[in-house]
């Protein structure tokens, strides 16, 4: 995705005081969007990066669709952040440092960053997940610790 797209996406995301809010459309709709990578010298369809669409600040999160029988052909790993694959449609299957982990609907797989990984769906569906990345080890508490109930109702 372009700067001028990612500028587009975000001009139609609709924001409030303290939030952000975008529609990216239906999971077949998530082949419209096209990663422009600077180290990959092709377009990547299928992904589309959250991070500055919606202002995020603590984590980038992607939404993504690998079509049936494509692979990731190279293995990465990142230098500080932390990844969590959460698979929500379809199957196919993670290597992770050798070790080969199926992944289907359902199936949520975290990945440190030294773990060198690539997927592939090797099924005859499209394989649809979201990957959210955090700086490892960056979690000072959790929702027990951090969420606190308010004293107003919500009003529909």
């Amino acid at each position: 995705m372009t700067i001028k797209e990612q500028e587009k996406y975000a001009e139609s995301a609709r924001k409030g005081n303290n939030f952000t809010a975008y529609d990216a459309g239906s999971l077949d709709e998530l082949f419209q969007y096209e990663l422009h990578h600077p180290k990959i010298p092709v377009k990547v369809k299928g992904k589309l990066f959250l991070r500055d669409i919606l202002g995020l600040t603590g984590m980038q999160v992607s939404l993504n669709r690998l079509p049936a029988g494509r692979t990731v052909p190279f293995l990465h790993q990142h230098k500080q952040n932390e990844e969590l694959y959460i698979f929500i449609k379809g199957s196919g299957q993670m290597q992770i440092d050798g070790e080969v982990v199926e992944v289907k609907e359902g199936t949520a797989v975290r990945i440190s960053p030294d773990g060198q990984r690539c997927w592939r769906n090797n099924s005859t569906e499209d394989l649809y997940y979201i990957v959210i990345q955090a700086k490892d080890g960056s979690l000072q508490q959790d929702t027990f610790d951090d969420g606190m109930a308010s004293d107003q109702p919500p009003v529909w």
